[in-house]
């Protein structure tokens, strides 16, 4: 280890080191200083001598000491504050950035002691009494002359213990949310809340612009000595500062140039090149401004697993944080799913002698960045993370501000740059100091009354530290993204893994158990407890014949004016398969079926069953090429068609039966009851589905497994024997099979419709109105159209139960308006690939108005088990993403002939003692929601990464949908012609809307109006670069959406725009101030800001110069929502128009701060 890494590696220790009349001093915490650690330090002792010399000597030279500087010129902010004031200009902060310090006093208080005791602080510390300002568009420092304190007592001793608590905590709520005007307000405030004659709290509120964490320990020891001394009418024991922040700021721009600058950054450009964003699984969608609404959830590692935890760090050679840090890590990535972690961690930046006793913002945040991906153990990833914290420090002089500036990431109103979450370990000392105050009792700390709410900078902090023999702590998080439950569960899968890691360290980390056995009980066991009796030894076709016994003369099925009893219908299908075993149809035969929509399609489904054979669909609105590929592969020796049909059929071997002109064949035979050997463990159908190859691939389904949804389906349904069911699906989509066998099963009507009134919403509402049809089953994108025209229709079908399948249920407005208009109808979300039927149901209950826009796809049905596994198949605990895996009855054999494919995809369940059982990979992403239900959150192949992010398309077509313009929308992520993803949305607009009906409306004032939805819902990032209309959504046969399909646009360029030049008179200025600003001789009217190398403290400049050339109010806010000259100038162009027309009189004019143009 070279001398810098060691020394470094000390300082994380806290092992301090100094020069003691050229001895080498040190200083350690309890227990750190091994026998082995000093012996390396006694070593070392000449080298570490001759840095620590060095290291004066550079500091001498390069950086010398922070000198005084004058107070007469305009004084810059530091790189930190430089942050916060650009927030607050952006009116972001709201009281995000107030740092509370409270003390509670028992005992008798001098009241003008403590005032003068406060003011004298004020009067030491410059940051105290400063004010921030802009001077052609920079900010700089005014430093008051003086500042006097006000200390308003609020008297609550009228009060009972209890009502003070409940005031205490309102009073505290209030002050903590009331926000600071940096261009007046100095960064203190503070009150004295008087609840007896000798107990008092005292409550001081900064701005984190003027401190930070070390900072509320320097306050409280200086109150201590200088209230001490003026109760003794002494003057302060302390000495005077040497230099102020102001100092500092001034020598941190100089220090921060040349060598030392580049140097740093190289180290940092080199580690966060295309750092991903980590994505964590949140509850609720990240609000398009980031809020700062937080709440926290207390830790505390008891003293045992301290203690081995301990002892690990000081076998691998490693520091506290970096073992509780790697722990972290290891939690975040099983969370997230990705290899490639960054979290932030606060530094106290307190290096330099002269700063130590300053009140001021020195904190810096380090991004420390490790990639847990190759499968290490956690011995691995803690070397790992120890090496990434090393190269981290001695990195550390680069203000994190500075860092953003230069990488420029992508930028984002709605999240931190670089990281997301937050991990600190702070020493004990410094969270709560020791001091007195004479004749009083001291408690320092605020949380007892800041009640549940408290505010949060991140999406997640972690904040440990010692205390005693135990790690303690607060894990904090964002309200507006987490509920409580979900931390509570994340924080203990935190201490599970820490017990596990210092156990067993040499585990890989994908190993460690997240949960505690009773969770994985309840996820793998107690939700999956779905045995359920059926008939086991039953075939479809004898649940069909066990109604024809009961209901004989009672409608089957209805086509036009055709329609069949049971028992004719049971007849026909006989005769058909005396013929057909008659050719050799037996089980396992596959018997191809390509027909029309008809009685004839449903008589062959139904005698191919009886004859003992499978079924394989044949779609005659397929391509010839396709087809042929099908009845060659299955290998069909019997081919049921229609005689218009078989011209289109491809060249094949099998027999032809056509079933509209070949009757006399069959007529003859007994319309009796087939005896047969087909038993539940044979075929029922093999169905063919889109194939990631190009071919189709074939689901090869058994009778038992059919029979088990059949099943379920009869207990599950509420409509009633011999109810109306729709016959909707191609019999080469699986739900058909559901539709008409569980009508059948029910002793229930199936109504057929033909393939016209099929695709014609309006006719079909009419259709099911006549027919008095009482059960749908239907794929999301129908029902919507279905809904989205209903409204037209004075009266409804009697529909009792609505099913959905096939993809995603999108709860719209339209079909909230329509299931309010059937009050006697259930809407039930069913789920379920090809590869094993229908899985899970979930019903939408209670008040329509309040169902989710996205339900959940719902708990497992009988005899089946649903796991969501990680990559490496382990169970995800609830919340957490993951692949949906399917055990149980219902799985299909595999793929017919696709053996390779079959052992792929149909692998060994894990969680089953018998080798027999198999887990079918569905592809699907999902988790578990608190209540059992899965929630699912698309396809992984669906799953799109556009500048870093990782964004699922659902979300946005979700957002979309609820627009009232919108009726249906797909989003995808397609490549330009550099290779980068954009989102396109592809959108079928409503026609009956104001809007849409209005001429004068064009499609691109619509896209705009669009956009600037979105932008409300949603963050910069999902917000789609390219909108296409069509006038419908291509569908496959089945009626789901074809994605591949869809029509790539035209205007999927690159996001180097062709440059325009400026044409207005507001555009040309705009482009002129820009080109000045940023450096460059010529800006287009679509060129990006940032993408032209712009950035926060640049924006200001812009921002500034916009005041002065227009003479209007203009929001720093603007330049991040519309980034392009183009939309700024049209902007101004308003703002000036409104000026005109409705002019601002001077009263108006009193509060700037808050004036806008709306």
């Amino acid at each position: 280890m070279k001398t810098v890494d060691f020394v470094s590696y000390l300082q994380n220790l806290g092992v301090k080191l100094w020069i003691d009349n050229d001895r080498l001093g040190y200083r350690s915490p309890r227990g750190v200083m091994t026998a082995e650690l000093k012996r390396n330090l006694v070593e070392r002792k000449t080298e570490i001598l001759e840095f620590l010399l060095e290291v004066e000597k550079t500091q001498e030279s390069v950086a010398s000491s922070i000198q005084p500087i004058s107070r007469e010129e305009a004084i810059p902010l530091s790189y930190a504050q430089q942050r916060l004031w650009f927030i607050e200009k952006m009116a972001l902060s709201s009281n995000a950035y107030n740092v509370p310090l409270t003390l509670h006093l028992v005992g008798k208080l001098d009241y003008v002691a403590l005032q003068k005791s406060l003011n004298q602080i004020i009067a030491r510390h410059e940051t105290l009494r400063t004010t921030f300002s802009e001077i052609n568009g920079t900010p700089v420092q005014i430093i008051k002359p003086s500042f006097e304190l006000k200390l308003p007592i609020i008297d609550l001793t009228g009060l009972t213990p209890s009502q003070q608590t409940s005031k205490l905590q309102q009073l505290f709520q209030q002050e903590n949310e009331q926000i600071f005007n940096l261009e007046v307000d100095p960064p203190i405030r503070a009150q004295l809340y008087q609840l007896g004659i000798t107990e008092n709290i005292l409550q001081i509120t900064l701005h984190h612009i003027a401190s930070d964490g070390w900072s509320l320990t320097v306050l409280p020891k200086e109150l201590s000595a200088i209230y001490t001394a003026t109760l003794e009418d002494k003057p302060s024991p302390l000495p005077s500062l040497p230099i102020q922040y102001a100092d500092f700021a001034v020598w941190q721009k100089n220090y921060l140039q040349g060598e030392t600058l580049e140097t740093q950054l190289n180290y940092w450009k080199q580690k966060l090149q295309d750092l991903p964003q980590l994505q964590l699984p949140t509850d609720h969608p990240r609000p398009p401004v980031q809020t700062f609404n937080g709440a926290g959830i207390p830790i505390k590692i008891p003293a045992t697993l301290t203690s081995k935890v301990k002892q690990l760090t000081q076998k691998q050679g490693t520091t506290l944080f970096m073992t509780l840090l790697a722990v972290f890590k290891v939690l975040l990535s099983r969370y997230s799913g990705q290899e490639s972690i960054a979290v932030g961690t606060p530094i106290a930046n307190r290096n330099r002698r002269e700063i130590e006793g300053l009140i001021g913002f020195f904190v810096n945040s380090l991004v420390m960045y490790t990639d847990l991906g190759g499968e290490p153990s956690f011995t691995e990833v803690l070397n790992r993370v120890k090496q990434t914290a090393l190269e981290a420090y001695g990195h550390q002089d680069i203000p994190f501000e500075k860092l953003v500036e230069q990488l420029q990431p992508e930028r984002s109103l709605s999240q931190n740059p670089l990281f997301q979450v937050v991990f600190a370990l702070q020493e004990s000392e410094h969270m709560k100091p020791s001091f007195s105050l004479p004749n009083l009792e001291v408690e320092l700390g605020w949380d007892r009354w800041m009640g549940d709410k408290m505010t949060v900078r991140m999406d997640l902090e972690l904040h440990l530290w010692l205390e005693g023999e135990e790690i303690k702590g607060l894990c904090v998080y964002n309200r507006d993204l987490f509920e409580t439950e979900t931390i509570s569960r994340m924080v203990s899968h935190y201490e599970n893994l820490l017990s596990a890691a210092v156990e067993t360290p040499e585990r890989l980390i994908s190993q460690l158990p997240l949960m505690k056995e009773s969770e994985l009980d309840q996820i793998l066991v107690e939700w999956n407890n779905t045995k359920t009796d059926y008939p086991t030894d039953k075939c479809i076709h004898q649940l069909f014949e066990e109604q024809v016994e009961n209901n004989p003369n009672s409608i089957a099925v209805v086509f036009e004016n055709e329609k069949l009893t049971y028992s004719e219908l049971n007849g026909k299908a006989n005769q058909l398969a005396h013929y057909l075993q008659g050719l050799g149809v037996k089980p396992e035969t596959l018997v191809g079926i390509c027909v029309e929509r008809s009685v004839e399609m449903v008589v062959g489904l139904l005698a191919i069953l009886k004859a003992g054979g499978a079924y394989v669909p044949l779609d005659p609105s397929y391509p010839s090429e396709r087809l042929a590929y099908m009845v060659c592969d299955a290998n069909v020796s019997v081919l049921l068609t229609q005689e218009s049909l078989t011209t289109l059929l491809p060249e094949h071997q099998a027999q032809i039966v056509c079933l509209d002109s070949n009757d006399n064949l069959w007529s003859d035979h007994s319309t009796t009851n087939l005896s047969s050997e087909v038993k539940p463990s044979n075929l029922g159908y093999v169905i063919y589905t889109s194939g990631s190859t190009g071919k189709p691939k074939a689901v090869a389904m058994s009778q038992g497994a059919l029979v088990n949804l059949l099943h379920w389906q009869q207990q599950e349904t509420v409509v009633g024997q011999g109810a109306k069911t729709l016959q909707f699906a191609p019999i080469s989509f699986d739900v058909s099979f559901q539709e008409i066998f569980s009508t059948w099963c029910d002793g229930g009507i199936l109504v057929l419709v033909s393939a016209e009134l099929r695709r014609d919403p309006k006719a079909l509402i009419g259709f099911l109105t006549e027919n008095q049809v009482e059960r749908l089953f239907l794929p999301f994108v129908a029902l919507q159209q279905l809904a989205a025209v209903a409204y037209e229709s004075q009266n409804l079908p009697p529909l009792r139960e609505v099913v959905t399948a096939g993809e995603q249920l999108q709860v719209t407005p339209d079909i909230v308006e329509l299931m309010n208009r059937l009050p006697y109808c259930r809407l039930q979300n069913q789920y379920g690939p090809s590869e094993s039927h229908v899985v899970s149901a979930y019903t939408l209950e209670g008040d329509v108005d309040n169902w989710p826009t996205l339900p959940p796809i719902g708990r497992p049905i009988a005899n089946t088990q649903l796991y969501v596994l990680s990559s490496e198949q382990q169970p995800v605990p609830v919340g957490v993403l993951g692949e949906l895996y399917i055990g149980g009855i219902g799985l299909a054999n595999g793929y017919l002939n696709r053996l390779e494919l079959t052992v792929e995809k149909f692998i060994a369940n894990p969680f089953e003692n018998s080798k027999a059982t198999k887990l079918y990979k569905t592809g699907d992403l999902c988790r578990f929601l608190a209540d059992g239900n899965i929630e699912f959150l698309g396809r992984l192949d669906h799953q799109v990464k556009v500048r870093g992010y990782r964004i699922e398309t659902g979300e946005i077509e979700t957002s979309l949908t609820q627009h009232p313009i919108v009726k249906e929308t797909v989003v995808l992520a397609i490549e330009d012609n550099l290779g980068n993803k954009r989102l396109v949305a592809y959108l079928v607009l409503e026609t009956e809307t104001p809007a849409r009906s209005n001429p004068e409306v064009s499609e691109t004032e619509q896209i705009k109006k669009l956009k600037q939805y979105l932008k409300e819902q949603l963050p910069e990032y999902m917000i789609p670069s390219g909108f296409v209309i069509l006038s419908q959504l291509p569908l496959t046969p089945s009626g789901k959406v074809d994605r591949k399909a869809l029509p790539v646009p035209d205007n999927v360029s690159s996001v180097s725009t062709e440059f325009v030049a400026p044409e207005t008179e507001t555009q040309k200025v705009l482009a002129e101030i820009w080109a000045e600003v940023l450096g460059i001789e010529k800006v287009g009217i679509h060129d990006n800001f940032f993408d032209l190398g712009g950035h926060s403290l640049l924006a200001t400049q812009v921002v500034s110069r916009i005041r002065q050339a227009f003479d209007i109010e203009f929001p720093l806010k603007k330049i991040f929502e519309s980034s392009t000259v183009e939309s700024i100038s049209k902007y101004i162009d308003t703002c000036i128009w409104a000026a005109k027309t409705h002019p601002i009189t001077q009263g108006n004019t009193a509060n700037k701060r808050n004036q806008g143009v709306l």
